[in-house]
């Protein structure tokens, strides 16, 4: 059980900065890498964040210097932050719904060693009872990684931070030196958009839960 807490706290802090978003892309790359380098993780959406009403541009000082509520909305800062965070915790939580649930939620992915809940909405407090020091090593990570977010990089919230949104400076096992430029920028892209990906399955496993019918899916793969 420490083997097992001590490997899930290692993959953690080292996936958590090798592979994070960049808030800008390189200029000084070479044009033989520039499809990939100038990803943005919108490309479905011409490039550009899909906000047709500029809601993530409240917090920004208009051309005229003025800033109408100050300090009321987030800077983009804050709002990149928040979207890599949030996706971490549901890639996170996505996982240890399959690695709890009986018979994995249909698919037969219960990963061995871990509770069995039939219930996903309580396996979080069958880990914690029956595996405290995975649970404890869970816990440790994400309130350091929540700490070093907001913490002496400055405040993000408004325009403030010295720090690449994501990036929580620890890569204990070297990943991110074994990949090139392209190669980093690629998985930032890569997590980010599963990030996404993870939040929509987390608010589908709410709708499940709570909508019998609401994701045809799970009922296909005969989950309960």
């Amino acid at each position: 059980m420490a083997n097992l807490s001590f490997a899930l706290a290692a993959i953690l802090a080292a996936t958590a900065s090798a592979f994070v978003p960049q808030q800008s892309v390189s200029t000084t790359t070479t044009t033989t890498s520039s499809s990939t380098l100038s990803a943005t993780g919108f490309e479905e959406v011409g490039g550009k964040p899909w906000d047709p009403m500029s809601f993530g541009k409240l917090g920004l000082v208009d051309e005229r210097g003025f800033d109408t509520f100050p300090a009321m909305f987030p800077d983009p800062q804050y709002l990149q932050e928040a979207e890599i965070k949030h996706g971490r915790m549901c890639m996170l939580a996505w996982t240890g719904i399959w690695a709890t649930h009986v018979g994995g939620m249909g698919l037969g992915m219960h990963i061995p060693g871990m509770p069995v809940e039939p219930d996903w909405t309580k396996a979080l407090g069958a880990v914690a009872s029956e595996q405290p020091a995975l649970f404890g090593s869970i816990l440790l990570f994400i309130g350091i990684a929540e700490g070093e977010s907001v913490g002496h990089t400055g405040d993000n919230w408004t325009g403030l931070s010295t720090k690449e949104a994501g990036n929580l400076g620890l890569d204990p096992l070297g990943l991110k030196s074994k990949l090139s430029q392209e190669q980093q920028d690629r998985y930032k892209i890569v997590e980010m958009k599963n990030g996404r990906a993870a939040m929509i399955a987390m608010a589908s496993m709410f709708a499940f839960e709570s909508i019998p019918g609401s994701v045809p899916l799970m009922d296909l793969f005969g989950a309960q």
